[in-house]
């Protein structure tokens, strides 16, 4: 189904490897890209479960928007395990315009399609998506 805003529709793929990173924690990463020909968003890249914060911040293009969702591992201060799913609106500053405005008219039907999403974080640069970043949002 499009979405009404923007005209993308979501590639049931994106829900699939969500489910699986949520439930079965199959995969650290997803990349989504929106694909403008197709009008939809689909699936760019997964990273396996081993992988890190640095795999899933070297997959962003320094001039291309993305969508990402990351399955952060970390531990409280009272050193209990947690996990939480990240959503990142990835936007270079260096990116085009449309790009920036397709990404952005998406991003919450999109959002709304991954049911599970946690913490919301919006990035224009890797400085924005550092490990401390997560580490404070997580807690």
């Amino acid at each position: 189904m499009a979405n009404a805003a923007s005209g993308m529709a979501v590639h049931d793929d994106c829900k699939l490897r969500f489910m699986e990173l949520k439930t079965k924690r199959t995969y650290r990463f997803i990349v989504y890209k929106i694909e403008e020909q197709q009008k939809q968003v689909v699936v760019e890249k997964i990273g396996e479960p081993a992988e890190t914060h640095e795999a899933l911040a070297a997959c962003l293009p320094s001039d291309e928007c993305r969508y990402a969702v990351f399955d952060f591992d970390f531990l409280t201060a009272e050193d209990v395990p947690k996990s939480r799913i990240f959503f990142v609106a990835w936007s270079p500053d260096t990116a085009k315009v449309r790009s920036k405005m397709i990404y952005a008219s998406s991003k919450d039907r999109f959002k709304r399609e991954l049911d599970g999403i946690q913490i919301e974080l919006q990035a224009t640069d890797p400085t924005e998506m550092d490990l401390d970043v997560f580490k404070s949002r997580a807690t």
